[in-house]
């Protein structure tokens, strides 16, 4: 009797992932969707199946998989720097030799991105070092180091050293060159990569900074051009972005240097483009950490911004990138979100301090003047403009992101952004750090493509 089977990924299904997306411990897919022909014999005497592959071959939409062990259920910690970090702010230092083990621990550092791997390196040996771990460089870079990076993850030594670890650092740079090196041409894992992998399973910590933090996700950026021209653009599968190291749990896009660069317009239209549901940005000189695969702890400067595209809507019809109804929620340093309920816990600074609740009656807004930004991708301006709405008259704030240079000659292409703080938004306001902190729930963006007129203005000399 033939049986056609349909082989199922019951991981890919638990994570809410296509199978084909998914990657296991060792960078391989863990399952592919595919049905063949099997002949099922039955033996009188014992229980025994001989299954027959019949037909001419796989009909698969990838070639299969190696059988693998199933996933362990323990899992280290992450810490998904945003860049720019000083060398001077113990706190991240601090926290990731807390997480490595404490004084004495080994922590591999791979200066892969870089383009100083030994200088560079050095430094972030020096700073963990200080922080009382016995850090060492891992020479897989693309220059300045004795071997190439293929002979490198493959060298038996390397690899026992890293696997002997209790955390992981990959600094900054380029991060298309961390998973050039870790994964092979042919979409498999490296035997370092097995080894970085070993390190989180037996539970140590796996730290990035920029590049480094830009490979936590199963997709990352990895060409992309200016903010404004990924919005006007889009973005590609193997160009602008691509498969990343995937330790971040796989429902989650990551970006970095989030509030000074304005990146947080292109995280949207990656998300857009493949599905994602929730992403994570992470500003400058700020981290996430991440513990039981799910609970996340903002430390450093500044903060990270929660991007919900779960209930937005698309209009295919207006040709450009546009967005109804995401949602916003800006985390402070002390806070705390869980990626599985995303229930959002506030520090307890801010908790002794102000709430601002648009449905309290004791909620008394001060700001009078209307609220619109002409540079919504400048500096910071983002997350400027989510505190100034939580005390504006308005519940309404404009912004606008085009190419300014381009409008003084001539009419460019644009987009409008439109921030809505509505019933689902709420906020806590603290001076308890020196300055004003907030932290915001759910404010609504919607973003539309507009048509700038120019000459944007004219000078009277």
């Amino acid at each position: 009797m033939v049986v056609w089977t349909k082989m199922k990924c019951s991981a890919a299904e638990k994570w809410g992932l296509p199978a084909h997306e998914l990657f296991n411990q060792r960078s391989r897919y863990l399952c592919h969707r595919f049905v063949f022909p099997s002949v099922i014999v039955s033996v009188v005497g014992g229980v025994l199946f001989w299954v027959l592959i019949a037909g001419s071959g796989w009909a698969a939409e990838e070639e299969p998989a190696e059988v693998l062990p199933n996933l362990p259920l323990k899992t280290g910690s992450l810490v998904i720097m945003g860049g720019s970090e000083r060398f001077s702010h113990r706190e991240f230092w601090d926290e990731i030799v807390e997480l490595a083990g404490g004084p004495g621990s080994k922590i591999a550092v791979f200066p892969t991105a870089n383009g100083d791997p030994v200088k560079n390196g050095g430094r972030v040996i020096a700073a963990l070092n200080k922080a009382g771990a016995d850090s060492f460089l891992v020479p897989v870079a693309w220059k300045k180091v004795a071997l190439t990076p293929v002979e490198a993850v493959s060298d038996p030594d390397l690899v026992a050293q890293v696997r002997e670890a209790t955390g992981v650092f990959l600094i900054g740079g380029d991060q298309d060159k961390i998973v050039k090196a870790l994964i092979t041409p042919e979409g498999h894992q490296t035997p370092m990569l097995e080894a970085l992998w070993n390190v989180y399973h037996k539970g140590g910590v796996i730290a990035g900074t920029s590049a480094g933090a830009a490979v936590m996700s199963r997709v990352m950026f990895r060409d992309a051009e200016s903010v404004l021209e990924t919005m006007l653009k889009g973005v590609h599968f193997g160009t602008e972005i691509d498969r990343g190291l995937g330790f971040l749990d796989g429902e989650w896009f990551v970006d970095q240097h989030l509030f000074v660069r304005g990146r947080f317009a292109r995280t949207l239209v990656a998300m857009q483009d493949q599905g994602f549901r929730f992403g994570i940005g992470v500003d400058e000189n700020t981290a996430i950490v991440v513990t039981n695969a799910k609970d996340v702890r903002v430390i450093g400067h500044k903060g990270a911004l929660v991007l919900d595209l779960s209930q937005s809507e698309h209009d295919p019809a207006l040709g450009r990138f546009n967005l109804k109804n995401a949602r916003l929620t800006y985390l402070d340093r002390g806070d705390q979100f869980d990626l599985k309920t995303r229930k959002v816990q506030p520090s307890q600074e801010k908790l002794d301090d102000e709430k601002l609740d648009p449905k309290s009656p004791e909620y008394r807004p001060a700001r009078r003047r209307p609220l619109f930004f002409n540079d919504m991708l400048g500096n910071t301006t983002l997350v400027d403009m989510m505190g100034a709405l939580m005390e504006s008259v308005s519940p309404v704030a404009m912004g606008l992101a085009f190419d300014g240079s381009a409008a003084r000659k001539h009419s460019v292409d644009g987009f409008e952004f439109k921030f809505i703080r509505d019933d689902e938004t709420v906020a806590w306001y603290t001076e308890s750090f020196g300055g004003d902190d907030y932290t915001i729930v759910n404010l609504r963006l919607d973003i539309r493509p507009v048509r700038i007129t120019g000459p944007l203005y004219e000078r009277d000399d």
